[in-house]
């Protein structure tokens, strides 16, 4: 016995619709799960930019204001400038590799910063660029010496790479915070900061010889508003393909039962270069419809 063969067209034309209807359908919930998490995002984008407005400019206040001792840093209060009183702990310099500056995988200088009460804070100083000859940069400025007054913008520490990528000796993949304490001496690891680290603003005395300093945040918002009103918008031409197949097919239909009763009454049936003429048209319509 041989098999039927199953088509779209051997389906009842109710049955068929129903399946154009749930492809629109389950295409619709899929545009407006991605538009959901785009307006998301672009609700986080403007937070961190209400935040960066918020805190940038503002006034430096001594660290125990914004992290007291034994407390936490508060992710409202990042890029929040404070004003340090201390000494740089110079032998235990690191340099956060693979940062992208200045076109190149640069180098950030970081120095922990032991302040008067004894607490230390890791500040990321700038920027160097990779050597002439060699990976590693050509020479790292110190920082100043002896007793020194820091302001820094504080942000939170960063994850370890996902990669499980690791450095060489003097070096850190990225700025976690435990890992810098795990790399340091250990009265620097026992008295640093976990939670925050600062982006330098200033130092008085200022230094021999600066780094290159760090870009402002971006004040981008970002594409993800448009992005989320275009999955609006596919999700609605879903629905306008499917009303379109199911108009086209209806109307061929119609136009076969006519042919058929053109034959019966003797009369010669439509050409096949006039359907096409009306299917150029549909095809035109639907497009006007899609904004094209």
């Amino acid at each position: 016995m041989s098999r039927r063969e199953v088509s779209m067209q051997n389906l009842p034309k109710a049955g068929r619709w129903a399946i154009y209807i749930a492809l629109a359908v389950v295409f619709a919930i899929a545009c407006a799960f991605l538009s959901h998490w785009q307006f998301s995002r672009n609700e986080e984008r403007s937070a961190q930019l209400a935040l960066v407005e918020a805190n940038y400019d503002a006034d430096p206040v001594p660290l125990e204001e914004v992290i007291p001792a034994g407390g936490e840093f508060s992710p409202g209060d990042q890029w929040r400038p404070v004003e340090l009183v201390g000494e740089y702990v110079a032998d235990d310099q690191l340099l956060a590799r693979n940062r992208p500056h200045g076109g190149t995988a640069a180098y950030e200088v970081l120095v922990p910063f032991r302040l008067e009460d004894g607490r230390v804070l890791l500040i990321d100083r700038g920027w160097v660029p990779p050597g002439e000859n060699q990976p590693e940069p050509d020479a790292v400025p110190a920082p100043p010496d002896g007793q020194v007054t820091v302001v820094a913008r504080l942000k939170p520490g960063e994850p370890l790479p996902s990669s499980g990528r690791s450095a060489p000796e003097g070096q850190v993949p990225t700025i976690n915070l435990p890992f810098v304490a795990e790399s340091s001496s250990a009265p620097t690891a026992r008295s640093l900061e976990l939670s925050a680290y600062g982006v330098l603003v200033s130092e008085d005395p200022a230094p021999a010889s600066s780094l290159q300093p760090l870009e402002d945040p971006s004040q981008d918002p970002g594409p993800h508003l448009s992005y989320a009103i275009q999955w609006i918008l596919f999700a609605i031409m879903g629905f306008v393909f499917i009303t379109y197949v199911i108009r086209t097919e209806r109307r061929h239909r119609r136009e076969d039962a006519e042919d058929a009763q053109r034959e019966i009454i003797g009369e010669a049936p439509r050409s096949a270069s006039a359907r096409r003429d009306r299917d150029a048209e549909d095809e035109d319509a639907l497009l006007d419809a899609a904004g094209r």
